[in-house]
Parts: structure tokens; C-alpha cells; sequence
């Protein structure tokens, strides 16, 4: 049942049903809302929603780096996701959202993945490699979900993919190389961004065997707070509560905490929403291929982060990757067999970023 149920999964994204939003599965809703009032005003809106989820989400990397300056990294990532995700869980509460036992237990094993390891080594290696270089090392998540799917039995590997694949580790060589050669640079770091990667792509692809909600708010918000509690869990036990130096904490660095909560979750998750309901999720997926260039430029621009030609040449060599994947996974697609209908649990619902 379980395998059946993965291969089913896997067929809707490779149909354009079900997309990666944020390096998570989304399942794009039947029925959109009709693009009524093309005017200047729909217009705006439309520009404003694409700016939230291009420059938001890949503004988010200085956020963390700025945050983490003076407050420690898994305090800085738990009060984040706790804020964050209480204010989506109320929000689902509202609505009528109510979590089983079997929501909260899938809820933890996501959090775990997502959230503990997959953000607690992403804020904790920000205090060591540049906030642009962390996010194009986030990129191969793609390449990780198509090698663990592929490894579960639940996806093929096209000569595409692999021709990605072979090109997304060049350019991971590239960047690694490049960051050896940087004063205050961190091996430990860059391996931290790779496993929470890892840890993430593995959320992805064992989370449709999960019993997650199908309301697209609560099936975000209970990995949030989930995930927080173990991160706050976590800097207690590694004593980051009592090293915090609270009176020392800059300006900055509230300000990259605050802007995490409220932009880099709220905001920008409604305006995912939103964009689903209106545009086609291939033209909304593109914020992926965005968001790690929009990283690199503002981490040059604001934080003088070093913008070499191995840099931009590593940057062209993962986006391709991505690209060569994505091409290869809808090749594989259209040569497979038919897409089958879609789970009955899982109809109608979505997941943010």
C-alpha cells in the first residue's frame, strides 16, 4: 500500500500536479480561482506576489546570517519556527482545523527533517560560510530527492537526470573548492549545509507515506512547531539558552530574526498561496531557480561576500543541474505510463515553503 501509494506520488509531479515549492512537494489545487480583473490593479498584485516569493525567499539566507551574528543558531531557527508556526496553526485553528495523534506523530518525523536538521545546520552553518554559497548548496536539493526516490524504487533516473546530476556535482566542487580558499571559510560548515540538504530531501520523499493533515495551513503548521520544540529542545541541551547573552544581542540581528517571521514565513507563504490559485505551478516553481541567484547578489551587495568567476561559474552549474533534472523528469514521464488518479487523502491539499 505504501509503495503504491509513493508511486502514485511521484507520478502526479511528474504530471505538473504535484510540484516542489521551497524543496517540498505541493499538490496545486484543481480548481484556481478564475483571473478575473486583469486591470492595473491584478497586475500590481500579481508583481508584488512574484516579488515575495523571488526576493523574499532568497533574501531569507543574509536574514539568518545577520540573525545568527549575536544570537545563537538553533535559538535563533526555534523562536523562528515557533512564532511562525504558532501563528499558521491558529490561523488553521480558526478555520477549523483540528490535529489527531497520528497528525502530531507524522507532524514530529517531518519536523525532525525539515526543521531540526534540515534548518537547525542551515542557521548553525551561517555563522561559518557565506550566506549566498549556503543557499546554491541548498539548491541540490533536487538532486537529492531524484537520487532517494530513485533509490526507494519510486523514480527512474533518465540520461537527463544523470547528465543533472554529474553537472550539479561539478558545481558543488566548484563552490567547495572556491570556499577552501576564503579566510574564515568552513569545511564543517559546508558539510552541515549538505546534510541538512539530505535531511531535507528525505522529508520530501517519505512525507507523502506520513499521515500529514490534508489543510494546507495545518499540514505546514504542525512540522513548524513540531520541528521548534525540538529545536529549542536542542539549544537547551547544548547549552546555547545559557551562553544567549541577551542584553548583547544587536540591532541586526533582531531585525534578521523579525524579518524571518514575519517575511520570510507569513508573507511570503501567502503570497505562494495565492500564486497557485492564479498562475500555472511551472511559472510559479521558477522562484527556485531565483531565489540561491538573488542570495549570491544581495550577500555581494550587503555583506561583501566574495562574487568570484568559480562562484558564478558553480552558480550556472546547479541551476543547469536543476534544469537538466527537471527536463529529464518530465521526459521520463511522458515515455512512462499513465499518470493515476489522485489519492483520495491527499486531494485538494497543498504545503508553503
Amino acid at each position: 500500500m505504501i509503495n503504491h501509494q509513493a508511486t502514485q506520488i511521484m507520478a502526479l509531479v511528474r504530471s505538473g500536479k504535484m510540484i516542489n515549492i521551497g524543496g517540498r512537494p505541493v499538490l496545486v489545487p484543481n480548481s484556481r480561482q478564475p483571473a478575473t480583473g486583469h486591470g492595473r490593479a491584478y497586475s500590481i498584485q500579481l508583481a508584488l506576489a512574484f516579488a515575495a516569493i523571488y526576493l523574499i525567499w532568497g533574501s531569507t539566507y543574509l536574514a539568518i546570517r545577520y540573525a545568527v551574528e549575536t544570537i545563537p543558531p538553533l535559538v535563533t531557527a526555534g523562536i523562528r519556527h515557533s512564532v511562525a508556526g504558532g501563528i499558521l496553526l491558529a490561523w488553521a485553528w480558526a478555520r477549523g482545523f483540528r490535529p489527531t495523534r497520528a497528525h502530531w506523530i507524522s507532524g514530529f518525523v517531518v519536523g525532525a527533517l525539515f526543521f531540526l536538521v534540515g534548518h537547525g545546520t542551515l542557521h548553525w552553518a551561517e555563522q561559518y560560510v557565506g550566506s549566498g554559497l549556503a543557499a546554491l548548496l541548498i539548491a541540490t536539493e533536487p538532486m537529492f530527492i531524484l537520487v532517494l526516490a530513485w533509490s526507494m524504487g519510486q523514480q527512474k533516473i533518465s540520461r537527463l537526470s544523470t547528465l543533472g546530476l554529474g553537472l550539479g556535482v561539478v558545481g558543488v566542487a566548484l563552490l567547495t573548492g572556491a570556499e577552501l580558499t576564503v579566510k574564515g571559510s568552513s569545511v564543517l560548515g559546508l558539510l552541515a549545509v549538505l546534510v541538512g540538504s539530505l535531511a531535507w530531501s528525505a522529508g520530501v520523499v517519505i512525507s507523502p507515506k506520513l499521515k500529514l493533515p490534508s489543510d494546507a495551513l495545518g499540514r505546514t503548521a504542525l512540522p513548524t512547531i513540531c520541528g521548534a520544540v525540538m529545536l529549542l529542545a536542542a539549544a537547551g541541551l547544548t547549552g546555547e539558552f545559557q551562553a544567549t547573552h541577551w542584553a548583547s544581542i544587536s540591532l541586526k540581528s533582531l531585525m534578521g530574526l523579525a524579518y524571518l517571521i514575519v517575511f520570510g514565513s507569513v508573507i511570503a507563504f501567502t503570497a505562494y498561496t495565492w500564486l497557485l490559485q492564479r498562475c500555472p505551478p511551472a511559472i510559479v516553481a521558477t522562484h527556485t531557480y531565483a531565489n540561491p541567484v538573488v542570495a549570491v547578489f544581495l550577500g555581494w551587495l550587503l555583506a561583501s561576500e566574495p562574487l568570484t568567476m568559480r562562484v558564478v561559474l558553480a552558480s550556472v552549474a546547479i541551476l543547469g543541474a536543476i534544469v537538466l533534472i527537471r527536463k529529464g523528469e518530465r521526459t521520463a514521464a511522458v515515455k512512462g505510463p499513465e499518470v493515476v488518479p489522485q489519492p483520495a487523502e491527499v486531494q485538494g491539499s497543498e504545503e508553503c515553503a
